[in-house]
């Protein structure tokens, strides 16, 4: 049986005029031959290892710094929005009060309101006035009766 030459024997179609090689280089190129001695970085294989190793770990701290440090600041952050949306919410309530005491203030009425209160403004056939309220009562009485009476009563009263 004769040899029959490989290129023979496929079914994909080649062009025509292509060769599988063109004066001594693969259709790959540069991807397949060796890089000759003077052309490498380390001529020797294990210094070639250790380096490629070295800026293995380089590309891995930088990954790390930029992609797995940042994620608790971000968790971090999701928290202090929350916090900060609230205080928002909080201040806009307060502001609305005080712009509906502001307009209620530059009416008429208001404006008589405000100087009674502040101010002790009484209008023509109207009186004055002040009554303070009743000062707390003493509760460290005597011992003894009627008084320890009283103290129970009072203790009671505050208990609820």
């Amino acid at each position: 049986m004769t040899a029959v030459p490989r290129s023979k024997t496929t079914s994909i179609p080649r062009p025509a005029g292509v060769k599988a090689a063109d004066e001594g280089r693969s259709r790959l190129g540069d991807f397949t031959r060796p890089i000759p001695v003077d052309k490498r970085i380390s001529r020797r294989p294990r210094v070639a290892a250790f380096m490629g190793i070295f800026a293995l770990g380089i590309v891995g701290a930088i990954a790390f710094a930029v992609f797995v440090l940042p994620i608790p600041t971000w968790q971090d952050q999701s928290v202090d929005i929350d916090q900060r949306q609230a205080q928002l919410d909080e201040l806009q309530r307060v502001n609305a009060e005080l712009e509906a005491e502001t307009n209620r203030l530059e009416t008429a009425d208001g404006i008589r309101e405000a100087a009674r209160e502040d101010f002790g403004y009484v209008e023509m056939g109207e009186e004055r006035s002040s009554i303070l309220p009743l000062p707390d009562l003493p509760t460290d009485l005597p011992d003894g009766w009627p008084y320890n009476v009283v103290t129970e009563i009072i203790e009671a009263r505050g208990a609820g």
